[in-house]
């Protein structure tokens, strides 16, 4: 059998017809449209859909079921988008909308939570029965595997591994809250801290690379700096990975998944990134009696939100 995955973001419609393995067969991306309601973005999917379908040369009697993935908060249950911020979507009946189309099963479920199930179909944990996946962008996102299938609560909002708290009365929070690991190990975080450390340090090659105008200062900023021998640049990455170790290393502790995959803008660092983050956790486990958690980076890229999408109803 074959799965249609749909990924739906702020800017785009991407969509594509999966294979049992997690192959991508044909796949296609249309705008989203969202300020001209949530009717409109379902039929343009419908319409999406049945193209893909013919460009493949299938039926509908071809496919197992439909997956929607979206930013935001789904009731998975009854294929409901509850709020997407970035979509300006709230209690949007996704799975009944896009039935009039299709006689096919729905199924929904948040993009972060269908890039973890990517990277365990046919990523950097395929094959593997419990893993995490830490995206390291704007904030910090992530999604649980257990038993080769999402973890998400009972209320279909957990996951939100970058809110917990890694330092006590820290910096504010967009949640309301203080200190939480996404304020510190973010790509955004490490923006700020790249900046702050150029300003007091106008020396720095991280000036140089920027031509001194902070507005340049990207997440690779600090790193490649570093490998020009920047002291500056040095105590920027590894207060970085300290921080981003003590959120990983609570990940561990509470799941002990055998592979944590890391993605994002930060994670494209590689093993610039992975291996002084392994020597920051192997300085915090509390035994080394028993088997280790592997860090690896995400190998899916923009594929992720489509095969996420398209296994949803494999793995139930």
């Amino acid at each position: 059998m074959h799965y249609i995955g749909v990924d739906i973001g702020g800017m785009s419609i991407k969509a594509g017809i999966v294979d049992n393995k997690g192959n991508i067969l044909v796949n296609g991306k249309i705008s989203t449209e969202q300020e001209r309601g949530f009717a409109n973005t379902i039929r343009n999917i419908a319409d999406l859909c049945q193209k893909l379908l013919d460009k493949a040369g299938l039926s509908e009697d071809d496919i197992d079921s439909i997956g929607v993935v979206t930013p935001g908060i789904p009731d998975k249950k009854n294929g409901i988008l509850i709020f997407s911020n970035n979509l300006q979507f709230r209690n949007v009946p996704i799975k009944s909308e896009l039935q009039k189309y299709f006689d096919i099963p729905v199924y929904l479920d948040n993009d972060a939570n269908a890039a973890a199930l990517a990277e365990s179909v046919a990523g950097a944990s395929k094959n593997i029965e419990n893993s995490v996946l830490i995206t390291l962008g704007t904030g910090i996102g992530g999604g649980i595997i257990i038993n080769n299938k999402i973890y998400s609560g009972f209320n279909d909002a957990g996951s939100e591994l970058g809110h917990m708290t890694i330092v006590h009365d820290g910096i504010r929070c967009s949640c309301g809250r203080r200190g939480c690991f996404e304020k510190y190990a973010s790509a955004s975080a490490l923006i700020s801290q790249t900046r702050e450390a150029a300003g007091k340090n106008p020396e720095s090659i991280i000036n140089k690379i920027t031509n001194g105008n902070q507005e340049k200062i990207d997440a690779k900023t600090a790193f490649e700096a570093q490998r020009k021998g920047d002291s500056t640049a040095d105590k920027v990455v590894s207060q970085y990975i300290e921080y981003l170790a003590d959120g990983v290393m609570n990940i561990i502790n509470m799941l002990f998944p055998e592979i944590i995959v890391i993605g994002g803008g930060v994670g494209n660092e590689g093993e610039n990134l992975f291996e002084p983050l392994r020597k920051a956790l192997y300085k915090r486990v509390y035994t080394h009696d028993v088997a280790e958690t592997k860090i690896k980076g995400a190998v899916m890229g923009n594929k992720a939100g489509i095969v996420g999408a398209a296994m949803l109803g494999k793995k139930r």
